[in-house]
């Protein structure tokens, strides 16, 4: 889920400080909760970013360089992001219309897009834990019309549990032999 974001016109140490802050805030994190995932760009490694995340606690991790898979999460989100219909194709006319698609975007992708990874529920269902409810009931529609009609179902229905591991390529590994396990 996109817990947090905001568009500026640039990039900063400041900025980004600024905006985990808020993050932070806004989701209730507390010191020594979370680990930060990000690039090795200059705002995420900067004085002032840095200090921010030992002030709240927070763990800085970086990917490393001209690996694109180190958080596959947000390189799927940037996918989505990038190849949505609406996103235009000549760039935004101003700061506003960029700030109003995001919030637009944001909205879909955390409370109507259905995750594929997750069982098709949301992304805001599965972080705010009400995903299993959901399942649970997509179990109990599909098992009754199995029994009010049997002879559309050759197999069992579908299995609408709870997936507990995300992988970014489920069933491929790595070139050191490893899955690529991410959750």
């Amino acid at each position: 889920m996109i817990v947090y974001w905001e568009v500026h016109e640039c990039e900063s140490a400041e900025l980004s400080s600024g905006m985990i802050s808020n993050a932070c805030l806004v989701n209730r994190i507390e010191k020594d909760q979370i680990v930060l995932h990000s690039d090795n760009g200059g705002p995420m490694k900067g004085a002032t970013m840095l200090a921010t995340l030992q002030r709240l606690g927070i763990a800085p991790s970086f990917s490393r360089p001209k690996v694109s898979n180190d958080n596959p999460y947000s390189e799927s989100l940037f996918k989505t992001l990038k190849y949505c219909p609406s996103f235009p194709e000549r760039g935004f006319a101003s700061i506003d219309d960029a700030r109003n698609w995001v919030k637009n975007f944001v909205h879909w992708y955390n409370n109507i897009h259905l995750h594929s990874g997750i069982n098709f529920v949301t992304p805001a269902s599965r972080h705010w834990g009400i995903e299993a409810e959901i399942l649970q009931k997509r179990s109990e529609v599909y098992a009754d019309a199995k029994l009010r009609n049997p002879n559309r179902w050759s197999k069992e229905t579908r299995n609408w549990s709870r997936i507990e591991v995300v992988e970014l390529n489920p069933g491929r590994t790595t070139k050191r032999g490893k899955s690529q396990l991410v959750a």
